[in-house]
């Protein structure tokens, strides 16, 4: 018995490294994550925007705005001017965390008085705003206690977390997975469908019917966005009705952009499809795809902190995308002009890649 299940493992991993292009597919997804992981993975928050809405033009609170833009925390400071100009540079994602100082700011601080400042945090970035919270809270404690060592407390922020009031980590992950999730089951089944023609002697059989090329990767493609649809639409009925996450915005637009999603994780899945011989190839480049993608997309680290050219990659993310217009929709009801700019790199990335599958597909086929 154990004699034939060692034979057996061997007889898979001579399989499994009996070409080269085996080989490249077990080697290059681990130098890929090697390379992507220490930059990506990271939890500090050191290249975030901070907004802040000064109401009050005393000598104090210039000193605090000056002692906040020199934290290697926030590199970038957007100040703003009214309240609209605040509310939009937290919608739009263009500040990690907001402070408004009011107007009485310089004088509680003169008179020896608590002074209050309003810290407004994006929820749907929960964990990196948390820590770029901390870093300014510390700002303003020792700015604080400096200008008035007698008084125990003598300045606060008080918090106000959008979209996310209580930071409930459930708000974040679930509309998360709507994506991460829907991911796994949409690359497998296009990744292994033409791979499995191949591997079961059927793919000869399918060159020579009446359907052309693109017909071919048509009806390889639909199954896989089907999938992608229904495995979007059980994990979004769980979020709503078995964690009791908020669901804010159009039915409509969310299939709409699982539409599109799944348009573009067919175009990666053929893609791979096209290029391996077997299904145990297609698994392999599903994994070297699947890693980095989660990676990059923002969803365990900020993508502001990554290199430039991990950000450049991030952005032809799928993943990025998806993860981004989904939780919009979810969490502050985002309209169809807001999702947008999230659903055309969706459509690009996958007019891209579908391109380059169906050449892949008619360079293998011999046509």
């Amino acid at each position: 018995m154990w004699y034939a299940l060692i034979t057996l493992i061997k007889k898979e991993l001579q399989a499994l490294v009996s070409n080269s292009q085996n080989r490249r597919m077990l080697i290059m997804p681990v130098l890929l994550q090697l390379l992507v992981f220490p930059f990506a993975a990271t939890l500090e928050v050191n290249n975030s925007t901070l907004a802040i809405y000064n109401q009050d033009s005393g000598a104090a609170s210039t000193e605090l705005i000056q002692r906040l833009a020199a934290a290697n925390a926030f590199p970038n400071l957007m100040m703003v001017t009214s309240e609209q100009q605040l509310q939009q540079a937290i919608d739009r994602q263009q500040a990690l965390l907001a402070i408004r100082l009011p107007q009485q700011f310089s004088a509680d601080i003169a008179n020896k008085r608590p002074a209050l400042l309003q810290a407004i945090i994006d929820g749907r970035r929960s964990n990196s705003a948390q820590i770029a919270f901390s870093y300014a809270q510390q700002i303003v404690q020792q700015f604080s206690a400096e200008q008035n060592p007698g008084l125990l407390v003598p300045a606060q922020l008080v918090t106000a977390n959008l979209y996310n009031p209580n930071l409930e980590y459930r708000w974040f992950v679930l509309p998360c997975f709507v994506a991460i999730i829907t991911t796994i089951g949409c690359l497998m089944v296009t990744a292994l469908s033409l791979a499995r023609e191949r591997e079961e002697g059927t793919f000869d059989q399918l060159l020579v019917s009446p359907l052309t090329p693109a017909y071919i990767m048509a009806g390889k493609a639909v199954p896989g966005i089907l999938v992608a649809i229904l495995q979007g639409t059980i994990i979004a009925i769980a979020a709503v009705f078995a964690y009791h996450i908020p669901f804010s915005g159009s039915i409509g637009l969310l299939y709409l952009t699982l539409f599109l999603y799944g348009l573009s994780l067919a175009g990666f899945g053929l893609f791979i499809s096209a290029m391996c011989a077997s299904q145990q190839q297609a698994f392999l480049g599903v994994f070297g795809f699947m890693a980095p993608a989660v990676i990059l997309s923002g969803y365990m680290a900020p993508v502001e902190n990554m290199p430039l050219a991990l950000r450049m990659l991030s952005a032809a993310d799928p993943v990025t995308h998806a993860i981004i217009a989904i939780k919009g929709i979810f969490l502050k009801g985002a309209s169809f002009s807001q999702t947008w700019p999230h659903l055309w790199p969706l459509l690009l990335i996958a007019g891209i890649t579908l391109t380059l599958a169906y050449a892949m597909f008619i360079r293998r086929s011999g046509q």
